[in-house]
Parts: structure tokens; sequence; C-alpha cells
């Protein structure tokens, strides 16, 4: 049976932005986690005080090596803790003696093999000298600014994202460390990471309630496989989405994933209605896979929240902007809009006599950037148009680094959400790499381009009821 924790002091400054960091289970050897985490502190630029703890070392890699954290005289703020199960506890104890602020225990062997009792006395521990836990099982967390890293996984196979907005909290590890390297290739930034594990006393309501106030944080995204507990999560949840969005995946939707989730992470999944009912009350936005859950992470990310949910259309290609109509008409929030009487004059006054001046604008297949610049900069005034949908096909004669460019440009002057939608290979690639990382959130898809800015209307909506 598992334990319950005491979860009333549960301060998790000290994890993230610790000034000092000892590593219980450094190594020598690369092949080892407490050598892959060291060398991230190392790498990474880590300005604070490093120790490292090894019984068996007096020194690794040039630098000075404790055989104990009770060795290390000044104050540790954080303890990360990879070292095989059965030693877990006694280091525990260590920490606090040592009077150590914060321990991120990623070594496995727990619960989720069915070492329960090893578990709750790691917790028991941990609750007697009232210092937060965090884990086991679990990669730990990481935060781009502070330039805290307990990932165990080496920099050159998985990319470390920039300093940004989004944080992420995973259940799972592996679901975390790919949805990390993913997001380094969009155009948003992380403000932290963080794979809890088996939340054996850190758990998802100790998280989302430090990241509920942090400044750095604008948008949450979550992967979780069962919630703790329910009542002070349904509490929470009532205050979160009023602050700040949460973008959440739930697995364990079906007997067979559910099943899985308590293997996994020696997680309770519970029922999936009852939980998708509770996200939906209080706003949470749901994504049904990873894809989904880093479309939704992106608009939160970039975009305003938009007065409406009258789009418009302006594209280089007819069928996609059809495609895309066609994705607004099966939304059941997302509107095709209608120009205005004076902005579509204005439109037929500067373009090519072969576009039609409706929704879908199709600026035909020579559009170039200045076509496209002529478009916007109208209908990013028009009032009937809360909305611009950007179609972007770069195989088209007049679409080049110059389009991009341009785009990237009349964003900053735009203050209703603009998305771009670019279909592609290489080329195209090349320049929704371009766009991201000038601010530009570019979709690969009509369907994921709508039902990402659906997501972000219905925020809109909610905040306002």
């Amino acid at each position: 049976m598992f334990m319950k924790s005491n979860n009333e002091f549960k301060n998790l400054e000290p994890m993230f932005k610790p000034k000092s960091v000892a590593i219980i289970g450094a190594s020598r050897d690369p092949d080892k986690v407490g050598n892959i985490i060291m060398q991230n502190y190392i790498n990474g630029g880590y300005s604070g005080d490093l120790y490292l703890v090894n019984k068996n070392a007096d020194e690794i890699n040039g630098m000075k090596s404790y055989k104990s954290i009770l060795d290390v005289k000044k104050g540790v703020d954080l303890a990360v803790v990879a070292i095989p199960a059965k030693f877990v506890p006694q280091a525990i104890e260590e920490c606090g003696k040592a009077k150590v602020k914060s321990i991120v225990v990623v070594s496995g062997g727990f619960a989720e093999v069915g070492e329960v009792e090893l578990q709750n006395k790691m917790v028991e521990i941990a609750d007697k000298y009232k210092i937060p836990l965090l884990g086991p099982n679990c990669l730990g967390v990481m935060d781009p600014r502070s330039r805290i890293d307990t990932l165990f996984l080496p920099t050159y196979k998985l990319s470390r994202a920039s300093v940004g907005s989004v944080s992420f909290v995973a259940q799972s590890g592996a679901v975390g460390s790919t949805i990390l390297d993913l997001i380094s290739g969009e155009g948003f930034g992380l403000s932290k990471f963080i794979s809890y594990g088996n939340a054996a006393q850190v758990d998802e309501v100790d998280i989302l309630n430090y990241l509920m106030h942090d400044k750095e944080t604008k948008v949450i995204v979550m992967y979780i496989e069962g919630i703790k507990r329910g009542k002070e999560f349904v509490e929470l949840a009532k205050k979160i989405t009023k602050i700040k969005p949460v973008v959440v995946l739930k697995a364990g939707r079906t007997e067979a994933g559910a099943s899985a989730a308590k293997s996994h992470t020696a997680s309770l999944a519970g029922s999936y209605k009852t939980h998708e009912a509770i996200f939906r009350q209080f706003g949470f936005t749901i994504a049904s896979d990873l894809s989904e859950l880093l479309y939704y992470a992106k608009i939160f990310a970039s975009e305003p929240m938009p007065k409406g949910p009258n789009i418009a259309i302006i594209t280089d290609g007819g069928g996609t902007g059809v495609l895309t109509a066609d994705a607004i008409g099966s939304s059941k929030s997302m509107k095709l809009g209608t120009f205005s009487d004076d902005i579509s004059k204005k439109l037929r006054k500067i373009m090519p006599v072969l576009v039609n001046i409706r929704n879908p604008l199709d600026l035909a297949g020579d559009a170039d950037s200045k076509r496209y610049s002529d478009a916007i900069t109208l209908l990013k005034d028009d009032e009937s148009i809360d909305i611009i949908v950007v179609i972007a096909l770069f195989q088209t004669p007049g679409a080049d680094s110059r389009l991009a460019a341009e785009l990237i440009r009349i964003k900053q002057l735009i203050s209703k959400p603009m998305i771009v939608i670019s279909i592609g290979s290489q080329y195209t690639e090349m320049h929704k790499i371009m766009m991201e990382s000038g601010g530009l959130p570019v979709y690969d898809s009509p369907a994921s381009a709508i039902e990402s800015l659906s997501a972000l209307y219905d925020y809109h909506r909610y905040l306002k009821h």
C-alpha cells in the first residue's frame, strides 16, 4: 500500500533555482547516469556550486568528490540522486541531516516494479526532514534559464530547447524526452521541463501549483497517467486556467492503457471519462496525441487571444485554400469570415484581375511577397476578420525566402492571431524553420492549424465566462 505523504511543505523553488547542486552517484564512467548528469551541469554552463558525491572516489574528472553529502560543509539547495534503489533511503537520510533543501531521485526500482515498501521508506524519511522529493523513476527537471539539467540523456541524443515560456510536465520520462526533443525544432522555447515519474511525494498538484505562480511560465503542457489527489487537483483546476492555459494529454484512456500505466509509473489511471469531464469543466485544452500537444503548445505560446471566430484565408494555392475552408466548416468554433465592403474594394484596386476578391483569397500561383504583404496589410485592419491564416506553398514560382521574411515582418505589426500553413519537403522545411525562428507559428496541414486556432478561441471563451 502506498504511504500518504505530507504535502504541506512543498517549496519547489530550490529545485529549479538552486545556488548549489550535489550529484549523489557522480561517476567517471561515461555510460553511467551519474556521469551524464554531471556533464550536463559542466557543459551546460551551470554557474552555481557543484558537488560530486561518490563513496568510492576522491576525485572525478579532476573535480573533488565527497564520500557522503554530509562531508559537504556548505549548504546544498538540490541533491540529484542517481544510485541503486536499495541505497536511496540512506542517501535521503543523509540529505536530511545535511539540511538539503530539495531532492530529485532519478533512480528506478521502486513501486513501478513492486518495491512499494522501499518507496514508502524513502518518502517517510523525506517527510521527516520536510524536504520536497521529486521522483523516483524519472528524468527530473530542466530549467534553461538557471541551467539546471538532471536529465540523464546526453545532449548529442536529445537536443535542449531554447529559453521560452512553455513549461512541460510529464509523468513519463520517455514521452517527456520525445516532446523535449521535438520542442527544440519548433519555434517556441521552454521555461521548465519536469518529469516526475512515480510521484512518490511531489506530485502533479504540487507541480501545477508551483507553475501557476511561476512568472516565467506562460503556458503549461502536461502528459499524465494518473492523478493521486483528486480533490486537491479539482480545487487547483478551478484556479489555474483562469491564470494561464493548460494543455493536457491523459494516457490510460482504455483498459489496456490503464493497465500499462500502472506497470509503468505505478499510477492508478482512473476513469478517463471522469478526468475528461474535469478537464473540460475547468477550461483545460485536451490533446488526443503528442502531435496535438505540440500544436496547441505552439499556438498558446505565440498568439494573442482572438476577439472572435472569423478567419480570413490568404493563399497561393486554391486547392489548399478549399481544404482549409473545409476544416473551418467542420469546426464547432471557427467561421469563415466575410471581408467588409470597404476592404474588398481596396483589395480589388491593388490585386491583379485574375484574383477573385472573396474568402479564401487566392492570390494565384505567381503570388510574390509584395502581393501577400498588400493583402495582409489590408485584412489586418478589417474589423470583420479576427484571425488571419496564411497559406504559403513554397513550390510556387513567387514563394521564396523574401516571402518568409516579409511574413515575419508583418507578423510584428498585427494585433490579431496570424498563423501559416506550409506543406512540403526540404525547401519548405527550410522556410518553416526560418519563419518559426521569427516568431511565426507554422502548421503542416489545414486540420492541425484550424484545430489549434479552435483550441485558442475556446480557451478565450472560457475566460470570458
